[in-house]
């Protein structure tokens, strides 16, 4: 083994100790780590690494910033980028951008980070070694001026260097563990390496002949060709690959990007890299029935302990001091505060599971604002908030929902809504009526949201925004759109920095009309 520099930069210094540790039981021996990228930066200034491997969330640089700094130092190094899964279109971002060689996804397979780390520094040599190979093709070409006899001889032995490296090249694609297909912009197949053929099962030949539209299956799928058509780079997530021999679904992540070309006038055509997620969806549902039942298992000692403390409070069990009794008080108020995150947890688990079925009903939409609004009156009075309900709809208007799923998003928009205005701002509630769906909003004039943070509002335990965390569970907002994508409908959140913000949803064809309670 040729002794390889790896550079490992981690914030965290654990995670750079197993990483060294795990690197040198595999046999390499210069392995540098860093918990700073700054400091990563002095190193390799005067140190050329084989490898660099680096996380992607750090507090003084993020990952792709310091990678394209050392990028510029050493283009020909493979990177690569350790991240999450929910920062895996960044990743993607930073491959086309950056050229970083790959992006691996947290918790990585130890075996599998090896493998790639091996495969970057074989690439890293013969990135190298093909530098040099058209160095010393310019120099032949300057003696070609010089010694024209020995044209001939000089370019069948340069061609034949680079033929032996582009087939080297060539093996690290046909042995790579992605599949990579080429496409055109109508997304006829043109190309494809043996891993994608035995995602497909079908052979290369075969899959020429096919549209890729006819072997994937996604969501997406109607927009596909205009997005190929408008964006450089295109991402497909929560798709299935169609394997024809054993007619399975295969889960897969696919980015495709333009291969450019200097004649723009040429067909457009795209490279696709498609990984198999198999492993990983079943680590997530493996990780998601744990939360479940470990969850589910603490509710009954977390309502006894509630009970208890109760007893204790309500003078059940004897007189308390005004001390004890505080110190009870607040230990009740934290157990029920993990309750309710527990409680949390176990509702985002039945919908992602899609164990949670809603019982709809026929009920009187007015009556539930109403009982909503009613019950945080008394919270906006607290804090001066004048606090409206303008219902532009009849008041006999029923609608079909599971109504109690409904209120716990009216209960959440409106909470967050009082919490999150200074006092004496102003909160309004604004019902209004579209043919035969229903519009709810709650607008307040409160700070805003800056908007590189409203895409992140709505995922799972997003807490605020970058200036302004919240102390709940961030769990929400998630379980609102949860429940709103359940019943068909559609949530969204409109904002401006200094000026307020207005949640809003829609329910289509929810309203109760004579044909459906003939029905």
């Amino acid at each position: 083994m040729r002794n390889e520099k790896i550079i490992i930069v981690d914030d965290e210094s654990m995670v750079t100790s197993s990483l060294s540790t795990l690197l040198k039981i595999e046999g390499f021996k210069n392995v540098q780590a860093f918990n700073s990228p700054l400091e990563a930066l002095d190193y390799i200034k005067n140190n050329e690494p084989s490898l660099i491997l680096s996380d992607f969330m750090m507090p003084e640089q993020n990952g792709v910033e310091f990678l394209s700094e050392a990028k510029k130092l050493y283009p020909e190094v493979s990177m690569i980028l350790l991240t999450g899964y929910a920062d895996k279109e960044n990743a993607i971002r930073a491959i086309n951008e950056v050229g970083l060689y790959k992006y691996i996804e947290k918790p990585f397979d130890n075996d599998d980070l090896v493998m790639n780390i091996k495969n970057g520094i074989e690439r890293s040599y013969l990135l190298s070694e093909l530098r040099e190979k058209i160095k010393e093709l310019e120099v032949a070409n300057k003696k070609l001026e010089k010694y024209s006899q020995n044209l001939e001889e000089l370019v069948k032995e340069k061609t034949a260097d680079l033929q032996e490296t582009n087939s080297k090249l060539a093996g690290i694609i046909d042995y790579c563990a992605d599949g990579i297909i080429i496409i055109d912009e109508k997304g006829y197949i043109k190309q494809a390496n043996p891993t994608c053929e035995n995602m497909v099962g079908l052979s290369e030949d075969n899959l020429k002949k096919m549209n890729f539209l006819n072997v994937i299956y996604t969501k997406e799928k109607t927009n596909f060709k205009q997005s190929l058509a408008e964006n450089p780079v295109t991402f497909l997530r929560d798709c299935f690959i169609l394997n024809s021999l054993r007619n399975k679904k295969i889960p897969v992540d696919i980015s495709f990007a333009l291969i450019e070309t200097e004649n723009k006038t040429d067909t457009k055509h795209f490279v696709g890299v498609i990984r198999d997620i198999r492993a990983q969806k079943e680590m997530e549902r493996l990780r998601d029935d744990f939360i479940a039942t470990l969850t589910h298992d603490m509710r009954t000692p977390l309502l006894a302990s509630i009970q208890t403390l109760s007893f204790f409070i309500d003078g059940t069990l004897g007189k308390l001091t005004e001390k004890q009794n505080v110190l009870l008080s607040t230990m009740k108020v934290s157990n029920e505060n993990l309750l309710g995150l527990v409680n949390g947890l176990l509702e985002v688990y039945k919908y992602e599971s899609g164990k949670l079925n809603l019982c709809k009903t026929n009920f009187c939409l007015k009556d539930l604002i109403q009982q909503v609004y009613d019950e945080l009156k008394v919270l906006a009075d607290n804090k001066k908030i004048t606090f409206n309900f303008n219902y532009n709809a009849d008041d006999d208007l029923k609608i079909v929902a599971d109504r109690g799923e409904l209120r716990r998003v009216i209960m959440n928009l409106c909470g967050n809504a009082i919490n999150y205005t200074n006092s004496d701002g102003e909160v309004t509630i604004e019902l209004n009526k579209e043919e035969n769906d229903i519009i709810f909003s709650v607008a307040d004039n409160g700070n805003g949201i800056p908007e590189e943070d409203i895409p992140n509002l709505f995922k799972r335990f997003s807490q605020g925004t970058n200036k302004k965390r919240s102390t709940g569970t961030g769990l929400g907002l998630y379980l609102s759109r949860q429940i709103i994508e359940a019943h068909n409908g559609k949530i969204w959140l409109e904002s401006k920095l200094n000026k307020g913000s207005q949640f809003s949803f829609l329910l289509t064809d929810a309203i109760v009309t004579e044909e459906k309670v003939m029905k």
